[in-house]
């Protein structure tokens, strides 16, 4: 019993000192004294409690507008809304700092910050890239106002994982347009993924899917059609052997290659 009522004492105590700090946060929203408001709200964000630094540093903002305190008050705003998880509010606050202050002590770092926003928002490949495209437009607005910055090499590496996520929605899109049996949306977004990423490992397979779909859209066309699209077809084989002569695809695709010219050499003999 002695120890249950030690446990009871200190668990009223706790309750007791929190409830006197809640009670004391809530004089302090209510209060008009700025400076104290300002002090504190400091402290908290120190301590790591962005909710109530939030608060408060959101309240100072219009009442410091235009004084020398200004910039800093939205500095800490805008990085309490990003430690809280929430990218597209910080990413919105983030490049209003930058606007409101574009020679300000943050600015570099604010507009980087904008844009590591967007990435961090940037969801898996499969899903909508719009956030994935803004952050690339983000950085690269970056990279441009500030090409001397020590972010550049950050810059870059995140604009590798981004682009690597844009190339594998693309090669998904290709691969659901041939597997549907639409053989001309597949070269058409094959075209476009070698013109968008030239350097991507997926490189042989665009070009080895549009050989294969020349090829079947060939053998599935009117006469008048076939002979045309065999020879894109082969074209394109010539292509990939020319340019990735240990590509994986390079078998199956001189079977497609032979496979169309003896295709060519029944149409000639007609």
């Amino acid at each position: 019993m002695h120890l249950l009522k030690k446990i009871r004492i200190h668990i009223i105590l706790v309750l007791s000192l929190f409830l006197a700090n809640c009670d004391g946060y809530n004089k302090l929203l209510k209060s008009t004294n700025y400076e104290l408001k300002l002090e504190k709200a400091q402290q908290y964000y120190k301590k790591g409690n962005y909710i109530k630094a939030t608060a408060l540093f959101e309240e100072l903002i219009p009442v410091y507008k235009g004084t020398d305190k200004a910039e800093e008050i939205y500095y800490y705003f805008s990085y309490c809304n990003y430690y809280q998880g929430d990218y597209g509010l910080s990413q919105y606050h983030f490049k209003n700092y930058y606007r409101s202050f574009p020679a300000g002590k943050h600015a570099e770092e604010c507009l980087f910050m904008n844009a590591y926003c967007y990435y961090l928002s940037s969801p898996v490949y499969k899903l909508d890239q719009t956030d994935t495209k803004n952050a690339m437009a983000e950085l690269q607005n970056f990279i441009d106002m500030y090409p001397e910055s020590s972010r550049i090499d950050s810059c870059n590496k995140i604009n590798d994982v981004l682009r690597g996520k844009l190339e594998k929605k693309e090669r998904d899109i290709t691969n659901q347009y041939f597997n549907i049996g639409d053989y001309k949306a597949a070269i058409a977004s094959c075209n476009n993924f070698l013109k968008d990423f030239p350097e991507s490992r997926y490189i042989d397979e665009m070009i080895f899917t549009t050989v294969d779909s020349y090829y079947l859209l060939a053998i599935n066309s009117l006469e008048s059609k076939k002979l045309e699209r065999l020879n894109l077809a082969m074209e394109s084989y010539l292509k990939l052997v020319d340019l990735y002569p240990k590509s994986n695809y390079a078998q199956k695709a001189e079977a497609i290659y032979e496979s169309c010219l003896k295709i060519k050499s029944n149409i000639n003999l007609k």
